[in-house]
């Protein structure tokens, strides 16, 4: 997969089949988080697990010099804390909601039951590991990159559809839904730089900066830059 086709695994829902994906959030109950509400915390422990149905959630952890760190965005279509409940282990990293985010609640012993009935074990591993290499090859190509390109892969690698109706707004931009802090987070640059950066893109139409936003206007333009 490509750094144009958002350089990452598409959901879950898209792995297994609709089937298996519709018996897994028949087996929640429906509750909807707003903008910021923090959906499951670091170090917390893993009671349950979401099926996003719609909006993006931002990952992120703490690191030992007390900095947070931002993972990865994901969309509609993911689960969120299987692993840490497979694993039986406590929440490795907090999920907070970029935009409202429509989920299924599953809790332990439902979701756990679901596993061993459908036989997912196996699949949910895979698909853990998948998701896993993405993050390794992404920040691989981050590595020794000058900042241009970082911000550029950057932003491809976190236009995460907020819906799965399609990959846009309704005026067809991308919006990333991350501010300029969290986004320097993301790519490993500081804020001025990232600023900087992006003043070169908003100065050649790429893109548009609002508060809290970053939009992405000429894709392909972008991507262009990213392979350079």
């Amino acid at each position: 997969m490509t750094l144009g086709d958002h350089g990452r695994m598409d959901g879950l829902a898209s792995i297994v089949s609709p089937q298996v994906w519709a018996r897994i959030i028949a087996a929640g109950t429906p509750k909807t988080f707003e903008p910021g509400a923090t959906l499951l915390f670091e170090g917390g422990r893993a009671d349950r697990v979401l099926g996003l149905l719609s909006g993006r959630v931002k990952v992120s952890r703490v690191e030992p010099d007390g900095r947070s760190l931002v993972l990865a965005v994901r969309g509609p279509g993911e689960l969120l804390g299987e692993m840490g409940l497979l694993g039986q282990a406590e929440r490795s990293a907090t999920v907070t909601a970029i935009d409202e985010c429509r989920t299924q609640v599953i809790h332990a012993e439902r979701f756990l039951a679901l596993v061993q009935e459908l036989g997912l074990a196996q699949e949910l591993l895979r698909h853990a590991f998948q998701r896993l290499r993405q993050t390794e090859r992404f920040y691989a190509q981050l590595a020794g990159a000058p900042a241009g390109a970082r911000v550029a892969r950057g932003l491809l690698w976190l236009a995460v559809p907020a819906s799965t109706s399609d990959g846009s707004r309704a005026d067809g931009h991308l919006d990333i839904g991350l501010d300029q802090r969290e986004f320097g987070q993301a790519v490993r640059l500081s804020r001025a730089s990232v600023a900087a950066e992006l003043g070169r893109l908003r100065a050649e139409g790429i893109v548009v900066t609002r508060r809290g936003r970053i939009v992405i206007q000429d894709t392909a333009r972008l991507r262009e830059l990213a392979a350079e």
